[in-house]
């Protein structure tokens, strides 16, 4: 499972020129599931974003969670995460899981977060042409892969 977070001022989704969802000051996730990834990616995902300590404290130091701050989350899936760019200039998806198995650890990967933030988590559509607009604040961007922890998911 691979995510690419980013703090934001706000995020939106728009599908068929109306918006979909937006959120305010917190993370737009964009979640990218691989046909390997079980329900442990998905545990270990979701404490990793959660308890990330991205957020500046009193002192303008990146020290507070999205948990602290009590932030809001959007989650767009994104199979192109999964790109593999090694030969020609064509990527290839075939790392990305098929809609059944990637939609299931999508929603599952939403309704954990969602409980373990204890807040209303907004999202995408899964599969549908989606427009994200976001102000990204810092900027802060980070890239977490579920695969390369070395700790056992710890």
């Amino acid at each position: 499972m691979v995510a690419v977070i980013q703090r934001v001022r706000k995020a939106s989704v728009t599908i068929d020129n109306e918006q979909f969802s937006s959120i305010a000051n917190g993370l737009l996730v964009l979640l990218g599931v691989s046909f390997s990834d079980t329900d442990e990616d998905v545990k270990w995902m979701v404490q990793k974003i959660a308890n990330l300590r991205i957020f500046s404290d009193s002192e303008m130091k990146m020290n507070l969670s999205l948990k602290d701050i009590n932030g809001e989350v959007l989650v767009v899936s994104q199979f192109t995460l999964l790109a593999n760019t090694k030969k020609g200039n064509r990527p290839s998806f075939t790392e990305a899981a098929k809609q059944d198995l990637a939609i299931p650890l999508y929603e599952m990967f939403i309704k954990r977060i969602q409980t373990h933030l204890n807040n209303e988590v907004k999202t995408g559509k899964f599969g549908a042409d989606m427009k994200v607009e976001l102000l990204n604040d810092g900027p802060v961007t980070i890239i977490l892969d579920s695969k390369q922890n070395s700790d056992e998911r710890s």
